[in-house]
């Protein structure tokens, strides 16, 4: 078995993901907002494109709309973007419809794989071994930022790599391009508010809680599992 890292959302190549066990990664913030809504008792996260279907298909079904664009809350969305809002009180026992600028993107780019879970810098561990135990090939598929690399799914890709290829499964040449910044990251991941773009802009746009809360290492078992066949992100394994 392999594992390979694809950058950005808009790099998957048609059919590359059929057949293999998919870990979307987007660290700030819709991977932390999905595995921080689970915990909390939401009861599916439904990823969507647009913030017109999103927010229709909420009210349509009595749920809770959220997202951002740019990392703005959206007019008429209950939520945003942000694991701070979604303690018990608010999304416990509801379902909600999500869509970001670019973590919904990529899971959604993710339905033709064999099994896709949702991996972030809070549940990299868990995610890991539990991408392992599913027996495939693993592609590790980074959010980036409309279109580009971001430093801090870079992180969190290469400590996946390192946590795979220690379970055993082989590298591929981009899944070995990604280790570098797992080492310069790996003991301190906090370093990427100050190092990371995105987190200097969240940072400056008044959500630096929220950066803190997404540049924790390992403090969850929990791994979001999005059931295409069902079109729902619900609570894997913890």
């Amino acid at each position: 078995m392999r594992v390979h890292v694809v950058p950005t959302a808009e790099a998957v190549v048609p059919g590359q993901l059929a057949g293999v066990t998919v870990l979307v990664v987007d660290v700030l913030r819709a991977s932390t907002t999905i595995v921080t809504a689970l915990a909390s008792g939401c009861t599916a996260v439904v990823p969507v494109g647009d913030a017109p279907s999103a927010l229709s298909r909420a009210r349509a079904g009595g749920a809770l709309a959220a997202g951002e664009r740019r990392g703005e809350p959206l007019a008429g969305f209950d939520l945003g973007n942000s694991p701070l809002e979604c303690g018990p009180e608010r999304v416990g026992g509801r379902t909600v419809f999500f869509t970001t600028s670019n973590g919904t993107r990529a899971l959604l780019a993710a339905r033709g794989a064999a099994a896709v879970g949702v991996a972030a810098l809070v549940n990299a561990a868990a995610a890991a071994a539990w991408a392992a135990a599913e027996g495939r090939d693993v592609v590790v598929l980074c959010a980036g930022e409309r279109g580009r690399p971001s430093l801090e799914d870079d992180v969190c890709a290469g400590l996946l790599v390192e946590r795979l290829t220690a379970a055993g499964l082989a590298p591929s040449p981009a899944a070995l391009a990604a280790l570098p910044a797992a080492r310069r990251y790996g003991a301190d991941v906090a370093r990427l508010a100050a190092d990371s773009a995105w987190a200097r802009h969240l940072a400056r746009r008044g959500r630096g809680r929220d950066v803190a809360a997404c540049l924790a290492l390992d403090t969850t078992r929990l791994v979001p599992v999005y059931l295409a066949s069902v079109d729902k992100i619900v609570a894997g394994h913890r």
